[in-house]
C-alpha cells in the first residue's frame, strides 16, 4: 500500500508553494520555492492520476456490483477494469520511485576527470575517446561541456583530461560512470593484428559549492608557478600557475590552462571542493560498508565497470552484466544513454527493495 498521509503532505505543500509563488517574491525565496516547485510537480502529477484511477476502478467495481447492471454493461466494465488495473499498478511504481530519497547532489553539475591507466599510447587514445563519448553524449542531453585541464598523449588523445559538464541532473546519470573502462581493440601501429587490451580511469564527481565544504585557510597551502608549455614570452614572465596543497589529506591540484591567476585559482578550488567532498563520502561509505552494496557497486575507482570489445563491436557493463552490439553508437554517444538508463533503473529497483525490506 501506498503511505496515503505522506502523499496528502505532498499535495499540501505543493498548492502551498504555488500560492506562494503567486505573491509578490524576489530573489533567493523565489528561486528555492521555484525549484522546490519543480521537483514536486511530477509526483503530484501522477499521484493525481493515480487517485483519479482508482476512483474509476472503484466506480467500475460498484457498476458491477449493482444487481441492476445488464450483461453487456458487465462485460465492458470488466475490460476497462482490467486496463485501468494495469495503468494503476503502474502509476503506484512511478510514485514508488519519486519516493525514493533523493541524492542531494543529484541536479549539480559534474566534474568529469579521465586518465589513462594501462597500456601506454593505446591507453592514452583510449581516453581520448572516452572523453568524446562523454562530451556527445553531455550534447544530446542540452548540456555543456568545458575542458578545464589537459595533458595530451604523445600519439594523441590523454594522459588525463578534467571538465566540467554543466547542465541539470548531470551528476545523477553521470554518476555512474566512475570507474575502470577497459578497451580491447587492435591498435594502428600492430603489424600482426593482436588485440591489446588497455584501460582508462573516470571519475565523475559532483561540482559542489563554498556550503558543501568547508575549507579553512590554514589547512591550505597555495603555489604560484611559471605556467610551463606553449605561450611564448607570457610564460617566461609570468607566473600564472597555481598549485594548491590541502595539507589534512595530501591532495594536490595544479592549474595552468589559463593566463590568469584569479581564474586558474578559482578553478583549482572548485575541483579541490569537488574531491574533498568525494573524500568524506567515501570515507563514510567506508564506515557504514554494508549499505549501498547492491548491484551497481560502490562506485570504487578501482572497480573495472565496463569492457569495449572493438573486434567484436560490443560493449559489457560487468555491474549489471549488460551487453549491447552497438559499440559505434556507445562511443558516439548516441546509445550510452541505453547503458546508462539501464544503470539508474537497476539502482532504483535496489534501492525500492531496501526501502520494502525486500
Amino acid at each position: 500500500m501506498l503511505p496515503e498521509s505522506k502523499l496528502d503532505t505532498l499535495l499540501a505543500r505543493h498548492a502551498e508553494v504555488e500560492a506562494e509563488l503567486s505573491s509578490q517574491l524576489a530573489g533567493d525565496a523565489f528561486v528555492r520555492l521555484s525549484r522546490e516547485f519543480a521537483e514536486l510537480s511530477p509526483i503530484v502529477e501522477t499521484v493525481k492520476n493515480y487517485r483519479a484511477v482508482a476512483n474509476e476502478i472503484a466506480d467500475l467495481e460498484s457498476m458491477k456490483a449493482d444487481p441492476a447492471t445488464d450483461a453487456d454493461m458487465r462485460q465492458i466494465a470488466e475490460a476497462e477494469l482490467l486496463d485501468l488495473q494495469a495503468r494503476r499498478d503502474k502509476l503506484e511504481q512511478d510514485i514508488r520511485v519519486h519516493l525514493i530519497p533523493k541524492d542531494a547532489m543529484d541536479d549539480r553539475n559534474v566534474i568529469l576527470e579521465i586518465r589513462a591507466g594501462t597500456g601506454g599510447d593505446e591507453a592514452s587514445l583510449f581516453a581520448g575517446v572516452l572523453f568524446r563519448m562523454y562530451e556527445r553524449y553531455a550534447a544530446k542531453q542540452g548540456w555543456k561541456t568545458e575542458v578545464v585541464s589537459e595533458s595530451p598523449g604523445s600519439v594523441g588523445g590523454y594522459k588525463e583530461i578534467i571538465a566540467e559538464i554543466r547542465g541539470r541532473g548531470a551528476f545523477s546519470k553521470m554518476k555512474f560512470e566512475s570507474g575502470v573502462h577497459r578497451v580491447q581493440r587492435v591498435p594502428d601501429t600492430e603489424a600482426s593484428g593482436r588485440i591489446h587490451t588497455s584501460a582508462a580511469t573516470v571519475a565523475v564527481l559532483p561540482e559542489v559549492e563554498d556550503v558543501d565544504v568547508t575549507i579553512r585557510d590554514e589547512d591550505l597551502k597555495i603555489d604560484t608557478l611559471r605556467a610551463s608549455g606553449a605561450g611564448g614570452q607570457h610564460v617566461n614572465k609570468t607566473e600564472s600557475a597555481i598549485r594548491l596543497t590541502h595539507l589534512p589529506t595530501g591532495i594536490v591540484i595544479a592549474m595552468q590552462e589559463d593566463r590568469s591567476q584569479h581564474r586558474n585559482k578559482a578553478k583549482a578550488m572548485a575541483i579541490l571542493r569537488s574531491r574533498l567532498y568525494e573524500y568524506e563520502r567515501e570515507k563514510r561509505d567506508a564506515a557504514r560498508s554494508a549499505d549501498r552494496r547492491d548491484q551497481i557497486g560502490s562506485g570504487d575507482r578501482s572497480e573495472r565497470i565496463r569492457t569495449y570489445n572493438f573486434p567484436q563491436g560490443r560493449v559489457t557493463d560487468h555491474r549489471i552484466n549488460l551487453t549491447l552490439y552497438k559499440l559505434p553508437q556507445v562511443i558516439e554517444g548516441e546509445a550510452l544513454g541505453e547503458i546508462i538508463d539501464a544503470l539508474v533503473t537497476e539502482n532504483q529497483a535496489a534501492l525500492l527493495a531496501a526501502q520494502t525490506g525486500a
